[in-house]
């Protein structure tokens, strides 16, 4: 999982906190308006009905839009909290001017909405309590500002703590998810090269290839490579110095092109190389180029006597035309199949094998 999708994780959270809070404060407004709203003037009851009506809708809003951001956690905790503030205003005015206990009463029911809604959200519970708590304490004029407190104190205060720790739980959680991808970002990368030659293997070329086909405009050539004889190297010098001459031949054929072209561990003594942005010229010469940086090794190889007494490569290069990646490694392949039969260390590409069936058709494959 990257941390776009922890983001995405807590935005859903927040989204749900919001709908929880709307809708824990339309209850508590209706119930208010069906026990108290009989005995008490419409003018009173305003900003209750005011409260319903704000979060019902709001609440509907955010059920019918399930997509997007919704930052206005913060603005609709502040407006609910200036409305059950002008409540405890009104309803202490009017009718409980000599009852200080209503100041507490009136807190707990406010508070009790923000600790259950907006528990992991500090900032918006601090704007929903302000209002109704600097109320309370203009109204209750210095009666009964230790119990006010107190009743202040306590949630806010264990919300803070638990606000901290999910803040240090937060951190070590991106921290961890960090971490997390960034192993599997590297072990990605490890599946796509071959261990041994350290070049990109099958499953890293296809991943290449297809990031050069969408943004590097311009002609792109496939180059086929095999090491001559490279069995009968194996079977007399041993699979031990056989992959010491794969490691060698594969530098070699890395230093010989440029950084942006694509060198691959085929299979087995196979390499491809996608040159990329080259005419037929260039790709050519760094097909040379190739053939005799794997000459000049000098790698001792007294089986392949026929063509030398040293490693040497056949090779094969084609045209990509379009993403037909897999026409192009075709005639390549062909190219270096005729490579071979002329004796091997050579360089062919697919036009020639082309030339080549039309004048010798018996060689065609």
């Amino acid at each position: 999982m990257k941390l776009q999708s922890y983001d995405e994780l807590l935005h859903s959270k927040h989204r749900l906190s919001l709908m929880l809070f709307l809708f824990l404060n339309t209850a508590t407004a209706l119930f208010c308006l069906y026990s108290f709203g009989k005995n008490r003037a419409f003018e009173l009851m305003t900003p209750v009905m005011t409260v319903a009506l704000t979060s019902a809708l709001i609440l509907l809003w955010v059920t019918l839009k399930p997509t997007g951001k919704l930052p206005i956690l913060n603005i609709v905790a502040l407006i609910t909290g200036l409305l059950w503030a002008w409540q405890i205003l009104l309803n202490y005015k009017f009718i409980f001017p000599l009852d200080g206990s209503f100041l507490a009463i009136g807190l707990i029911g406010v508070f009790f909405i923000g600790v259950i809604a907006l528990g992991d959200h500090l900032p918006a519970y601090g704007l929903h309590i302000t209002p109704s708590s600097l109320t309370a304490l203009v109204l209750d004029n210095g009666h009964h500002t230790l119990l006010i407190l107190f009743a202040i104190a306590l949630p806010l205060g264990g919300l803070t703590l638990h606000h901290l720790m999910q803040r240090r739980r937060d951190i070590f959680t991106r921290r961890l998810m960090r971490q997390l991808y960034e192993e599997k970002e590297t072990y990605s990368d490890l599946s796509m090269l071959d261990p041994l030659t350290g070049l990109y293997n099958r499953r890293g070329l296809k991943n290449r290839l297809q990031n050069i086909l969408d943004n590097h405009a311009g002609s792109h050539f496939v180059l086929l490579l095999d090491i001559d004889h490279f069995k009968a190297y194996n079977d007399n010098y041993g699979h031990a110095m056989g992959d010491q001459a794969l490691a060698r031949v594969s530098i070699a054929i890395r230093d010989a092109v440029r950084s942006r072209d694509i060198v691959t561990r085929y299979g087995g003594e196979e390499f491809l190389v996608l040159l990329t942005n080259v005419n037929e010229s260039i790709a050519r010469k760094l097909s040379e180029r190739i053939r005799q940086n794997v000459l000049e090794l000098e790698i001792p190889h007294l089986f392949n006597e026929r063509v030398a007494t040293h490693v040497t490569i056949s090779a094969g290069f084609a045209p990509l035309h379009g993403e037909d990646f897999d026409t192009a490694l075709s005639s390549a392949d062909r190219a270096l199949y005729l490579a071979k039969s002329r004796g091997r260390n050579t360089i062919l590409s697919s036009e020639e094998t082309v030339k080549n069936s039309l004048s010798h058709p018996a060689d065609a494959i």
